[in-house]
């Protein structure tokens, strides 16, 4: 008898051990309680938010968190709004929050000094490691080279058409829909025309602003603006399905970003690139869901290798034959440090090779130039800060507007 009564004993005390500990048990599902709070800029409408919102609940889900656990505010702006986002978020109880536009950082900030026991992680901004504040993180990826990646798919569009005739090797000029002069927007073209001009070398490129993250018809009439001054191909860094569309109807192609366009550009949609958010928002909440929150960097970078800079399957229909195989050689020189997207001997600056450039990295109000960025032949993008401050303007690409800072 006395033995039956230890293995019960023994028994008692591996289930109590079990329910102790971790806040997340082996299959991943975390306690009832535990919430999290995203705010985003627009809503599924806007290419950029859903990418942010797809992820957000695919994270959730991963880690066993039920609906109910989660909360998405959409349409919250880059004002006071954001603050009292985050502000209801914290109330109704998340242990952490998210935001996922530039314009949101001030508000951020301000609520993580107001409530410190909380968590606070903003996408594409720039003040955390100068900030001090052990709850406020910033994050952002190499998205450089998933635009560089685009732009070879572009690059070797534009071969075959020259190949068929359509244009010669001297007007193939692409076009590029821009929101802002901002470095993230610089960086991204910057990147996609070093990709297309890595294999169709004579290509140029014009870029236009609409002053807007998102309005469709503002980036339908700058794709319309491109393609009447003869660009042959049209990318974008702007979150409606406006330059899409314009391409499509006018038969003009098309690689877009945030996700593929192809259901409803089937002509003229090639190729995507885009931010995957779902790795760090896993990292990010299971860190604070297992209490170990000091693991969680200020300024957080992810790369190909974190499976953060992803691109859509190529559309077989639009692009040009072997781009798919041609994409994953140039991939693969990019992950294993032979092939860099700025390196210095491939592009110039008022027709000079750098060889130094103080970045903005330690954002000022006068944007001064604080760090030195290029080093082994090549700007180093995103290794100082996650958040772009590549702002050099090439040769071979025209900015047609810049009134829009």
């Amino acid at each position: 008898m006395k033995k039956y009564v230890a293995m019960l004993l023994a028994l008692v005390m591996v289930f109590a051990l079990c329910a102790c500990g971790s806040k997340t048990d082996d299959a991943g599902s975390a306690d009832a309680d535990f919430k999290v709070g995203f705010i985003c800029l627009h809503d599924e409408n806007s290419t950029y938010d859903k990418n942010f919102i797809d992820a957000a609940k695919a994270a959730c889900a991963n880690l066993g968190l039920s609906e109910d656990q989660y909360i998405i505010k959409t349409g919250i702006p880059e004002g006071q709004e954001c603050y009292n986002a985050a502000a209801e978020l914290v109330d109704a109880g998340c242990s952490v929050v998210f935001a996922d536009s530039f314009g949101h950082e001030d508000f951020m900030i301000q609520a993580a000094k107001e409530f410190p026991d909380v968590q606070f992680c903003h996408a594409t901004g720039t003040r955390a490691h100068t900030e001090g504040l052990s709850n406020y993180h910033n994050a952002f990826a190499s998205i450089y080279e998933g635009r560089y990646l685009a732009g070879v798919a572009a690059g070797l569009k534009l071969n075959e058409m020259i190949a068929a005739g359509d244009f010669t090797a001297d007007e193939a000029k692409m076009g590029y829909v821009g929101a802002f002069t901002y470095a993230e927007v610089i960086s991204g073209y910057t990147a996609f025309f070093l990709g297309a001009r890595s294999v169709c070398p004579t290509v140029t490129m014009d870029v236009t602003f609409t002053g807007s993250w998102y309005d469709e018809a503002l980036e339908k009439e700058g794709a319309n603006k491109l393609i009447d001054g003869g660009c042959k191909l049209i990318s974008q860094h702007a979150d409606s399905m406006g330059a899409p569309t314009a391409c499509e109807t006018r038969g003009i192609p098309n690689v877009s970003y945030n996700g593929s366009t192809e259901s409803a550009c089937p002509n003229t949609f090639i190729v995507s690139s885009r931010i995957d958010w779902t790795p760090y928002y896993e990292m990010v909440i299971k860190a604070v869901m297992d209490g170990n929150t000091a693991s969680l960097e200020s300024d957080w970078t992810g790369t190909l290798a974190t499976g953060s800079v992803v691109l859509t399957d190529v559309n077989e229909k639009a692009a040009a034959a072997g781009t798919a195989d041609k994409i994953a050689e140039v991939k693969a020189a990019l992950e294993d440090g032979s092939l860099h997207v700025f390196d210095t001997a491939v592009f110039t600056v008022d027709s000079k090779t750098l060889d130094s450039y103080m970045a903005d990295v330690d954002t000022d109000a006068n944007f001064e130039g604080d760090t030195e960025a290029i080093a082994d032949g090549y700007f180093h993008e995103s290794e100082f800060r996650s958040a772009p401050y590549f702002d050099l303007q090439i040769d071979g690409i025209q900015m047609l507007d810049t009134n829009f800072g």
